[in-house]
C-alpha cells in the first residue's frame, strides 16, 4: 500500500463488506478493501464460515484482512494460518470495535485499556506475518481520549500505517467525530494515518482529508447504499448519473448471486432498501422485493426500477 496521494479505503463492516460488495467498490474506485473482521479464535479453530469470509475477488489488489484477538498465542496462530493464503497484502488488527460481544472477550476497543498487550499483539503480528504490511485500526480511547499515547505505541510496535475512528469507545457511533484529534495523531506519528468516522459524502471526504492532513479516508456506513462515493473520489467529481448508479447496483446484485447462489437474492434485499432511499416508489419496491425469491424475477424487478428510477 503506497501513500503518494490520498487513499480511499472501504472500512470493514459486519454483514455488509463481503466479497460482492468489496468487488463492486474496488471496480468503481476504492484503493484498498478490507475483509469483515475475523476472530482469531475462529481462524485457529478452522471455522468454515470464517475461512469462507477470507475469499477475495481477483481485482482486490491490494487486499487487507482484519483480525480481532486478545491472546498473543492465539493471534500468532491465526497469523500463521493467514500466511498460508496468497493474495493477502495486509493484516490489520482491530483495536476499535465497540460491540459488547467483542469488548467482552477483551478484543476490539478493549485493547485500548491494556496498551502493553496491544503492543505485544501488534509486534507478534509483525514478526509472524509473511505479508507486506501490518496495520492497526484504533479509536481515540476507551472512556476518555488518550489518542496520542495509543498512536505512538502503535507506531513503536511496528505498524506500517493506522486508521483512526474519531470517537472513543464510549462514543460508540453516536458521538460527534473529533477530526481535530485525528489531525493531532497525524502530526504526532511518522507512519501514514487514515481518517475514519461519519464520512458520508464526496464533499465530507474531501473536507476531512484537508482538515486532518491525513493520508486518506476510510469509509464504511457512508458507502452502504452509496458505493459510488469511491467513484466520485477517484474522478474528483461529485456528479454521479442515474445510469452509473444503475450499473453499480446491478453489478452488486450479480456478484451476490455469483458468490452466494440463489440465497444471494434474499441477502440483497437489505441493499435494495438502502439503494432505493429517496427514489419515487421506494416503499413499493421494498415490499415487492421482500416476497420474491427467484433470481431472474428479482433481477428484472431491480433492473427495471433503477433503470427508470427518479428521485421523489
Amino acid at each position: 500500500m503506497t501513500f503518494e496521494k490520498p487513499v480511499y479505503v472501504l472500512a470493514p463492516l459486519a454483514g455488509f463488506t463481503d466479497l460482492p460488495f468489496r468487488s463492486v467498490v474496488k471496480k468503481f474506485g476504492a484503493d484498498l478493501t478490507v475483509s469483515e473482521m475475523l476472530s482469531s479464535n475462529a481462524l485457529v479453530h478452522n471455522s468454515a464460515k470464517t475461512l469462507h469470509m477470507l475469499e477475495k475477488s481477483p481485482i482486490e489488489d491490494p487486499y487487507s484482512v482484519q483480525i480481532s484477538g486478545s491472546n498473543v498465542d492465539i493471534v500468532k496462530g491465526a497469523v500463521e494460518i493467514l500466511n498460508q493464503y496468497d493474495g493477502i497484502d495486509i493484516i490489520d488488527l482491530n483495536c476499535g470495535c465497540p460491540v459488547p460481544k467483542v469488548v467482552g472477550h477483551g478484543s476490539g476497543s478493549s485493547l485500548l485499556l491494556n496498551l502493553p498487550l496491544m503492543s505485544d499483539i501488534i509486534k507478534t503480528i509483525k514478526e509472524t506475518s509473511n505479508k507486506k504490511q501490518t496495520s492497526v485500526k484504533i479509536r481515540l480511547g476507551f472512556e476518555k481520549k488518550n489518542h496520542i499515547e495509543i498512536a505512538k505505541i502503535v507506531e513503536d510496535s511496528g505498524a506500517d500505517f493506522l486508521a483512526v475512528h474519531g470517537r472513543t469507545r464510549a462514543g460508540k457511533f453516536k458521538a460527534a467525530v473529533d477530526y481535530d484529534a485525528i489531525a493531532e495523531i497525524k502530526k504526532a506519528v511518522s507512519i501514514p494515518v487514515i481518517a475514519n468516522g461519519d464520512i458520508d459524502s464526496y464533499e465530507k471526504a474531501k473536507w476531512v482529508i484537508e482538515h486532518t492532513e491525513t493520508d486518506g479516508v476510510m469509509i464504511g456506513r457512508g458507502a452502504v447504499g452509496a458505493p459510488w462515493i469511491f467513484h466520485q473520489l477517484r474522478m474528483g467529481n461529485s456528479d454521479i448519473s442515474f445510469d452509473l448508479k444503475h450499473e453499480i447496483i446491478m453489478e452488486h446484485f450479480d456478484k451476490m448471486v455469483e458468490f452466494y447462489g440463489a440465497h444471494g437474492v434474499a441477502m440483497f434485499r437489505k441493499h435494495v432498501h438502502t439503494y432505493s432511499k429517496g427514489y419515487r416508489g421506494a416503499s413499493n419496491i421494498r415490499d415487492v422485493i421482500n416476497h420474491v425469491s427467484d433470481v431472474q424475477e428479482s433481477r428484472d424487478i431491480i433492473d427495471n426500477f433503477f433503470k427508470n428510477g427518479e428521485f421523489a
